[in-house]
């Protein structure tokens, strides 16, 4: 089956849920909620019987899933957008140059655009020369095959920062990272993902630790866009950066905030309860419910129930695990 008939199967079946949930006007039983995945499970292979787990072999549904009906609406929501191809687009539209005691050098202001959505969000980052030269270093030794025809801007002994030569070095570079994006193995890679995203991170993470929570909130709610649109396949990897989103807006006492970024973080750790970060979530998750006067016996007992599968073992907070991320 194409991807396009695989997008409008799970289209069908996500519109039958919001349908199911919409019109409903009691909670779903137990029993309607298996009989639900039963249906689903069991359509989705009907109607694409090469690709049994869509996207994570440990996300197969099946009539055991655990997966309440509101989770199993966030899920089919994330697999059909798995359908979409997201393309980014790389401009450098400004320079400037930073003059120190010892040092002069240009940073390159990129703009990373999503083309083909109506989402208008953009992200805004900084680099200079050399961060595009470690990159394409790192690049050269991992994909030495893919990256032979690259052309990379040379440094000069002099002019270094004329006119000419810096918006020589803007089209370069903005070629280079398209070129670097239509890869897919590339575009895929830690070492292009954290050329993007680390130094805003470490800044991040910088001020978490020294209790700067609105600087570090701030830093993070402009990286998560961008690193959601990098690891569309690997949603696992945002976790981190979701659950220093927690940290700091609990800290900040916004538990209404930090108990949304939190369910998000749950739901890509769904099938991955051996995640380091599940149980100091879930903990965290628990005392906000408490706090806001939700529902927090269906996460206790998602508690316990990991408790008596797993040997005891030290577990760190959520804070202490962020405020450990990024240590040089």
């Amino acid at each position: 089956m194409d991807q396009d008939s695989h997008c409008t199967a799970e289209e069908e079946l996500l519109e039958g849920v919001s349908r199911i949930t919409t019109f409903s006007t009691t909670s779903p039983s137990e029993e309607e909620e298996n009989q639900l995945k039963v249906e689903i499970s069991c359509q989705v292979r009907k109607e694409n019987p090469e690709k049994d787990d869509l996207q994570d072999s440990n996300a197969t549904l099946s009539p055991n899933s655990s997966m309440t009906t509101k989770e199993l609406q966030e899920y089919w929501k994330n697999e059909k957008s798995q359908c979409r191809q997201v393309k980014l687009l790389f401009e450098i539209p400004s320079t400037r140059i930073v003059e120190h005691h010892l040092s002069k050098y240009v940073m390159y202001k990129i703009i990373i655009l999503q083309t083909g959505s109506f989402d208008s969000n953009k992200s805004v980052i900084e680099r200079r020369y050399s961060d595009f030269e470690k990159l394409h270093r790192n690049l050269l030794e991992e994909f030495s095959e893919e990256m032979e025809d690259v052309t990379f801007p040379k440094k000069t002994l002099t002019g270094n920062f004329t006119e000419e030569i810096i918006n020589e070095r803007k089209l370069a570079f903005k070629d280079y990272l398209r070129f670097l994006y239509s890869m897919k193995c590339i575009r895929r890679s830690k070492k292009f993902i954290d050329f993007l995203t680390r130094p805003e991170l470490q800044e991040a993470y910088g001020c978490l630790r020294g209790g700067q929570y609105t600087k570090a909130l701030e830093i993070l709610l402009e990286v998560i866009g961008l690193q959601e649109r990098l690891t569309r396949g690997n949603p696992v990897s945002i976790v981190p950066t979701l659950c220093a989103i927690v940290v700091c807006h609990k800290d900040l006492e916004n538990p209404a905030s930090a108990f949304e970024y939190g369910e998000k973080a749950l739901s890509h750790l769904h099938v991955r309860t051996s995640h380091r970060y599940y149980i100091p979530l879930l903990e965290t998750m628990i005392t906000l419910a408490y706090e806001l006067g939700k529902d927090f016996l269906s996460l206790q007992e998602k508690l316990e129930e990991w408790k008596t599968k797993k040997d005891p073992i030290r577990v760190f907070t959520l804070k202490e695990l962020a405020v450990r991320e990024y240590v040089q």
